[in-house]
């Protein structure tokens, strides 16, 4: 067994991203048995997801520096005690503070696996950047899609308490495992950009560096525009499906086929951004993206099969940014501290959750709708896609100018 094989890397942190997939995509399906078990309000169990995802992104500013300076192994190897811990402890949550602070713990554990897979990917991937981030972001998006079935058998049989333990003590022990193996490739083991492929920045932009970039707060913008309706979606399914009368089959299925939809979308979208280019395939994705988001609320409510074939289009359609960001981050500012440049851009998410997992939430019991959420978001998308229009028009007009900018592959 070859660990500086960078399919071997790659797998294995593949196996680590598919273990913290449930924290933020199998939450839903615990959303009803909390509020039923508890009796606390929606809005407040979803301040929960919330908060999750803001120390799942606004961490890896911090250890996605430390991971590109000392390498993942350490640190994935903590993400496995604290997603454990964490996730197994909301078993044990007889409080909403109590709650929030478990869930925050696994997600800080989250961070640690999130920065640490997508950076080694880009670092031993330079020469298929846009592949190699859409498989791990994948396992992400995806993995989950392993589980549903068992945990919506294990929720209806034994409860969201045993199911929170049992679940979270299997994540943790694997990730913590898996964590042994991980490293850095050696400098001269990283293989060279491929002629006519996308290829690193001639700068390796520090973070700092980065962060004085205006190509920075288009990204991050777009970022942020783009995920806040998946993060709606994936917050709030469960209790779409119940407040529209469908069935727990209908959820179950929506909450299955998502998942591999999504999966699909980073890698489809992330090969298909190393031959398009990647702002044709923002272009492309964003607007389809507000489509799936007005057709949720439009034809979604009205059976099981729209409710899973609507959320599947927005799913598909939203996925893909996990895999055109990194890649994105690494042609324009370098792979060199790839880990660190990809987690500040990331924090985005953070925001966007505050918009698409609590205010789409207390948005719908103040008007007893989710249609201002899912219009409101569809709207910012085909912002987005308007701003891709914009940074495809400024690289090529640095390209006319002679300016040093990344070739990225059409």
């Amino acid at each position: 067994m070859n660990v500086n094989n960078r399919w071997f890397q790659l797998v294995a942190s593949l196996i680590a991203m598919i273990m913290i997939a449930n924290l933020q995509y199998a939450w839903t399906l615990f959303v009803q048995p909390l509020q039923a078990g508890t009796g606390w309000k929606l809005s407040d169990i979803q301040a929960a997801f919330t908060l999750f995802i803001l120390c799942q992104t606004w961490v890896q500013p911090l250890d996605g520096w430390l991971i590109d300076k000392l390498g993942p192994r350490g640190f994935i190897t903590a993400a496995g005690v604290l997603c454990g811990l964490g996730w197994a402890g909301m078993g044990y949550a007889t409080s909403l503070p109590m709650l929030y602070l478990l869930y925050c713990l696994a997600g800080v554990g989250a961070a640690f696996v999130y920065s640490g897979s997508i950076g080694s990917a880009l670092k031993w991937f330079k020469d298929r950047r846009g592949l190699a981030a859409g498989i791990m972001a994948a396992g992400f998006g995806g993995g989950t899609a392993l589980f549903i079935p068992f945990i919506s058998n294990m929720l209806a049989t034994s409860g969201y308490q045993q199911t929170f333990v049992t679940t979270g003590i299997l994540q943790g022990l694997v990730i913590t495992i898996v964590a042994q193996f991980l490293r850095h490739p050696p400098a001269e083991a990283a293989t060279a950009p491929a002629a006519g492929a996308a290829v690193s920045a001639k700068r390796q932009l520090t973070t700092m560096e980065m962060l004085r970039t205006p190509r920075f707060y288009q990204l991050y913008v777009m970022f942020l525009l783009m995920a806040t309706g998946g993060l709606l979606v994936t917050a709030n399914a469960g209790p779409m499906a119940r407040s529209w009368g469908l069935s727990a089959v209908a959820l179950t299925w929506a909450a299955t086929l998502s998942p591999i939809a999504n999966g699909a979308a980073r890698v489809t979208w992330g090969w298909a951004s190393d031959k398009l280019g990647r702002e044709n395939t923002m272009i492309i994705t964003f607007v389809l993206q507000a489509i799936a988001l007005f057709l949720v609320v439009a034809v979604g409510q009205t059976s099981a099969v729209m409710f899973s074939a609507t959320l599947v289009l927005v799913y598909f359609t939203w996925g893909q940014i996990y895999s055109l960001f990194p890649a994105t981050s690494g042609d324009y500012f370098g792979t060199k501290h790839a880990t660190s440049n990809y987690a500040v851009l990331y924090t985005a998410k953070g925001t966007a959750s505050i918009m698409g997992g609590w205010v789409g939430t207390m948005l719908y019991e103040q008007s007893g709708s989710w249609a201002m959420g899912f219009y409101g978001s569809a709207m910012m998308a085909l912002v987005a896609a308007v701003m891709a229009v914009g940074l495809k028009a400024s690289r090529k007009a640095e390209s006319g100018a002679g300016v040093a900018v990344p070739a990225v592959a059409k």
